[in-house]
This record gives C-alpha cells, structure tokens and sequence, in this order.
C-alpha cells in the first residue's frame, strides 16, 4: 500500500475508532460501567480474563486493540472500494451494509472465539440495538463515506 493510501486509511479509522469507541464509553456510562470496564472488556479479546486485573497496561491493550479493530475494517473497506467501484459511488447503502456485516461478523465469529467472558444473562435488547447502530453509524457510514471522498 502507497504511503498517502495508508495514511488515508490511518486517518478514516482514527476517526471512525475515535466515533465508535466515544459512543461506546457514553452509552456504558448510563449503564454504570466505567471506561476502565470497558478497555479491561477489550483486552479480554486478547489476554482472557487476565485482562481484569491487569491494570494500566491491559486497559492500554484494550485501546490499542480497539483501534487495531477499526484500523482492520478501514483498510479491508478502502481494500475493496479500489475493486469495487459501487462501494464508492453509493456510499450511504454501502457504509449501512458494511456496518452490518461488521456487526455480525464481530458477533457471530470473533467475539465467540475470542477471549472475552460470555454473557452470563441474555443481552438486553437496548444493548443489541446500541451494538448494532453503533458499528452502522459510527463505523459503516462514516468510514464508507471518507473512503468514497478519498476515491474521487
């Protein structure tokens, strides 16, 4: 990938990392989980239930982590709207249906395979909708808009 491609990339999912992790922290801060919880919730992807007590450090891998996330999705994005024109050209159904696919893709495979602690009670349905409009409009949308800004 060209330097100026990267840091197109580097920016976008800044951003959109920045937007969704924002939103994440606000709407978990209603719920009485602290952005402490949340980081150590990240981290727990990567390092299990160590994660928990691991502090400073474990609460820096979950930022990290988070952005290395937003970073993936940005670039696999701008990846396929170089190939397929369409991702460009109709950036709003474009970005909606890849936060979507997002979505299901972060829940149905990597979340489970992960190192994150299942739920021990259904999740609720404000949650659900929460991840769900979260990653359409702080991820999806935004991303396929910058990205069909970049393209032209």
């Amino acid at each position: 990938m060209q330097s100026s491609h990267a840091l197109r990339v580097l920016a976008i999912g800044l951003l959109a990392g920045t937007l969704d992790i924002t939103e994440n922290l606000i709407f978990n801060a209603f719920r009485g989980i602290t952005p402490t919880m949340v980081f150590q919730y990240i981290a727990s992807g990567l390092i299990g239930m160590a994660a928990f007590k691991g502090g400073i450090p474990a609460i820096a891998v979950g930022l990290l982590f988070h952005y290395a996330i937003a970073l993936f999705w940005t670039g696999l994005f701008y990846a396929a709207s170089r190939k397929i024109a369409i991702l460009s050209q109709r950036p709003i159904i474009s970005g909606l249906i890849y936060g979507g696919i997002i979505y299901l893709v972060m829940n149905v495979v990597v979340l489970p395979l992960s190192g994150v602690p299942h739920a021990q009670s259904a999740i609720t349905l404000a949650s659900r909708i929460n991840g769900v409009f979260a990653l359409l409009f702080c991820i999806g949308l935004p991303v396929s808009l910058l990205v069909s800004r970049a393209n032209r």
